[in-house]
């Protein structure tokens, strides 16, 4: 592969993993890693850009002669709900100028990472269909929505190759969350490692879509990688790993500590993850593009545990 990577947001949970990934698959000299400041002990190319900016953006592209990119910069649910229009300008305006910035700069791929945050009441709870009708709750669902739509636009009127996943919530060892309604699943295996009691800011029965990092980064590059043809979807695909409640992962914890504490505490997170899906129907990128999931639950907190100890 001749082309030259750029993933934008490449600090947080999804880019710290996606990065490394990348370099190991296409070379160190093939990717650049892009965010608001440098990461602490990386080894690769790394820019400093705010993807809101999309002159330095453009920059970037020229000199390095940029052909996909991955765009992760964005504000999370929780944290988008305390300043909503912040989210709206963050997530929106970046986005659109890396689209803008692709088609008049030779870029030829771009990802887009969707969300589960995209469905509101109108979805059905249970095996959500990839074309339900969005009417999300959230500054970020509403962000996300939305760029789904200036995605399908993009690839329809400028023939560019956009190309996008609903994330359910991921979970992964390898870096902290950063404010999302589904951080208590990477959070609980932290406190269970350290033997502390750990306080749930959702119900105990309160079931949300869940996949581990390994999955959800193999996802992305197996959809980046697809034949053109063989996309159908240009809006979002669908994508499931497993679904489980507060309280199935915290027995699935028991299993390896017994005496593993867990407080309920909901908060205004709860209202957030109510008006999400219990599982997601995930067949159209099965299909499409041979999409299948690894990793149950028993197997993720296998390997949480193992990692984090």
């Amino acid at each position: 592969m001749s082309n030259t990577i750029l993933i934008t947001g490449s600090n947080g949970q999804l880019g710290t993993v996606l990065r490394t990934s990348l370099q190991q698959k296409y070379g160190k000299e093939k990717v650049v890693a892009s965010d608001l400041r440098p990461p602490s002990n990386y080894d690769g190319i790394f820019e400093t850009l705010d993807a809101t900016n999309q002159e330095d953006l453009v920059k970037i592209i020229r000199q390095y002669e940029i052909k996909e990119i991955y765009h992760l910069a964005a504000i999370l649910s929780a944290r988008g709900e305390q300043d909503p229009l912040a989210s709206w300008n963050v997530n929106m305006t970046s986005f659109l100028d890396v689209l803008e910035a692709s088609r008049l700069n030779g870029v030829e791929k771009v990802f887009f990472p969707s969300s589960i945050a995209v469905f509101g009441e109108s979805a059905a709870l249970e095996n959500t269909p990839n074309n339900s009708f969005l009417d999300p709750l959230t500054a970020y669902g509403i962000s996300k929505a939305a760029g789904e739509t200036w995605a399908n636009y993009y690839f329809h009127k400028y023939g560019l190759d956009v190309r996008s996943l609903r994330y359910p919530g991921v979970i992964g060892y390898q870096s902290i969350p950063g404010g999302g309604t589904t951080d208590y699943a990477v959070e609980i295996y932290h406190s269970a490692v350290k033997k502390e009691a750990f306080t749930c800011f959702l119900k105990e029965d309160t079931t949300l879509p869940m996949i581990f990092m390994e999955d959800a980064i193999r996802a992305t590059i197996e959809l980046m990688e697809a034949p053109k043809e063989k996309i159908k979807i240009r809006t979002s695909y669908n994508l499931a790993g497993t679904s489980f409640s507060p309280a199935e992962v915290a027995a699935s914890i028991r299993e390896v500590y017994p005496d593993f504490v867990v407080h309920y505490v909901p908060d205004h997170r709860q209202d957030i993850a109510a008006k999400w899906p219990n599982s997601i129907d995930d067949s159209a990128a099965r299909n499409d593009w041979g999409w299948q999931a690894e990793y149950d639950l028993k197997k993720m907190t296998a390997t949480m545990i193992e990692k984090l100890s």
